[in-house]
């Protein structure tokens, strides 16, 4: 890659950095998309003892590129994203890439296109995660910063993703258990 070809495509993914996200951090300010991105490609090294057979390095590739469209879009929660939405963010994502060298946008695309598929074990592990994340992140963030569907949100998201594995779904049940002491805790000091 050319160094000004490298140069302009950060100029592009540097607005993951500045592009908030609806959840907060526990200093009480915005996270930022990259910030997302960058805790789920941590959390998908540290699962590689558990999924020997897996490419993580592929995963990692997946957490560290699957939201490059809300550079472009910004984020949309999830459960507030229409169809609509996802084609624009789609689209996003090939004028992203196609600033890219051949060999990066190939590799890239597949990877996108893997991860929408959800058909390999590296994608459902990927889509997992980010579920989680979300869900963890929401958890560590003051309760007031919530909106009332994400009393029972925060316990349901996330449970189709991650029922392919009894880790996942391990995750999920240990992130439940957060999610419904601090639902609890709130209650207790109205």
């Amino acid at each position: 890659m050319k160094p000004r070809e490298l140069i302009d495509f950060l100029k592009i993914i540097e607005k993951l950095k500045c592009t908030t996200r609806h959840c907060y951090t526990t200093s009480g300010r915005r996270e930022s998309v990259a910030e997302h991105s960058w805790r789920l490609a941590v959390m998908a090294m540290l699962c590689k003892d558990e999924y020997p057979s897996l490419d993580i390095d592929r995963v990692v590739k997946m957490c560290l590129i699957h939201d490059f469209g809300e550079a472009i879009t910004g984020d949309i929660p999830a459960f507030y994203k229409t169809e609509d939405q996802e084609q624009i963010e789609d689209k996003a994502v090939d004028r992203i890439l196609s600033m890219l060298p051949d060999g990066y946008r190939a590799e890239f695309s597949s990877l996108f296109d893997e991860m929408e598929k959800l058909e390999t074990d590296e994608a459902k592990l990927f889509k997992a995660l980010d579920n989680m994340e979300a869900v963890i992140a929401h958890n560590e963030s003051d309760i007031s910063t919530w909106i009332p569907l994400e009393y029972e949100e925060n316990l349901r998201y996330g449970e189709e993703n991650v029922a392919w594995s009894e880790w996942t779904r391990a995750l999920k049940a240990e992130a439940n258990k957060d999610s419904i002491q601090k639902i609890s805790e709130s209650k207790d000091k109205q």
